[in-house]
């Protein structure tokens, strides 16, 4: 791997973004395999038994120069896209979910988030804090705030200079461990709102004391990661940690929206990771297995559900490509369908891989149980199957449903939404 990454590394010289989209795709992937293999596999298990974070896969993906490889050559990172992300992180999470989703928020979410709208001062802040192996925290749902994203009640007041905090957010990725925040926050200036905004919290440091941790949840998978409770207390930030988007604080949510589309089609990637390592742990059991005189692989139905998982595999590796083949954040549309594909298609996959295995599978000593565990929490983290189809049928119509339930009276009765429908149908 070392050889490997001096190779890849020699090409700085004459800038590998000049060379060849399949060869720097290749390279990437090249690089992340070899450490998967070597490196993350071995420590999965233990991952997630203990549930300890595991500190020595981030300074590994940070060596070799996966942690922020999409923040800009300027500020120290090396300029690569999402394209290159996803690959990584479908490797990375092929022996590890835990460590795939590292990869995730240390390309994705909050830093990239940061590095498309923020200032000089931030985007360095970020980039010192990712390249030095921090996995950011991203940090939008409340306990009453969940797919509702905007009925947060977290708040941010104008006093003197700064900003004061205060409010609980819920399910934080990285909680305790993470120490650059992007806190999601309604801002109001003398007690008037001014609509939402992202705050940068570095935890730890001095004038973060009003950030705490609170309890961590025990999750059925992803285990070495903390899910955890943050608490902001009379939290004061500085004005220029206000994270500003282009369209200002009163539509600025939906800026920050746009940059999480990146996190999802990460989700995505991690839960095709976990799809086909554990596809592939079931094409080498049945052709090893033996029953009634010879391999399983020569019974059809075993033979149709492999094919079926190949087949739904890159279906939705398809999709994720499709989703990061332009040029900045994922559209919203792809980026769902991406999402909502491949976290139902690796929930399936993960399973068959199991049955595949009969008891065996069902045993903690064979990673496909772990996989299994794992690949549930993605039909919900990041916006949720139901949710994401509302997004997309949104998308589709041209228009926008409103799901409280008093939405539709704010259409008058000659437009509400069913009777454009029918309409069309007509």
């Amino acid at each position: 791997m070392l050889a490997d990454l001096d190779r890849i590394s020699a090409l700085e010289g004459a800038d590998i973004k000049d060379k060849s989209s399949t060869f720097r795709l290749e390279g990437v992937r090249e690089r992340a395999r070899d450490l998967a293999q070597n490196v993350f596999a071995p420590r999965a298990a233990s991952i997630d038994t203990t549930e300890i974070y595991p500190w020595e896969n981030c300074f590994a993906l940070r060596d070799a120069g996966f942690m922020g490889m999409t923040i800009p050559k300027a500020y120290g990172g090396q300029g690569l896209g999402y394209r290159e992300a996803v690959v990584l992180v479908e490797e990375v999470a092929k022996a590890c979910g835990v460590t795939g989703r590292i990869a995730v928020e240390a390309n994705m979410g909050a830093v990239g988030a940061i590095m498309a709208y923020g200032s000089e001062k931030q985007k360095k802040l970020a980039a010192e804090l990712v390249l030095d192996g921090d996995k950011p925290a991203i940090c939008i749902t409340e306990p009453e705030s969940g797919s509702a994203a905007t009925d947060m009640t977290t708040r941010a007041d104008k006093v003197g200079d700064g900003y004061v905090l205060n409010g609980k957010k819920h399910w934080i990725t990285g909680g305790g461990v993470s120490r650059l925040h992007l806190i999601f926050s309604r801002v109001y200036e003398n007690d008037q709102p001014q609509g939402i905004a992202g705050f940068i919290v570095v935890r730890g440091e001095p004038g973060a004391e009003g950030l705490s941790v609170g309890k961590r949840e025990p999750t059925m998978g992803l285990r070495g990661i903390p899910e955890t409770e943050i608490y902001l207390r009379d939290l004061h930030v500085p004005a220029d940690m206000m994270l500003q988007p282009p369209s200002g604080i009163r539509k600025g949510f939906g800026d920050l929206m746009t940059a999480y589309n990146g996190q999802r089609v990460g989700a995505a990637a991690v839960a095709l990771g976990l799809a086909v390592g554990a596809y592939e742990q079931a094409e080498t059991f049945i052709q090893k297995r033996e029953q009634f005189g010879r391999p399983i692989s020569e019974f059809q139905g075993l033979q149709w559900m492999l094919a079926d998982m190949s087949v739904q595999i890159s279906a939705a590796r398809a999709l994720i490509n499709e989703a990061v083949s332009g040029e900045g954040f994922p559209d919203k549309m792809k980026a769902a369908q991406a999402k909502l594909f491949t976290s139902e298609m690796a929930v399936n996959v993960t399973n068959n891989a199991l049955q595949m295995h009969g008891a065996a599978g069902y045993s903690r000593n064979n990673p496909v149980e772990r996989m299994v565990r794992d690949a549930r929490m993605f039909t919900i983290g990041g916006g949720t199957a139901q949710v994401l189809r509302n997004v997309i049928a949104s998308d589709l119509l041209g228009r926008k449903f409103p799901q409280t339930r008093d939405g539709y009276m704010s259409y008058p009765a000659s437009q509400s939404p069913v009777d454009d429908l029918r309409e069309k149908i007509k």
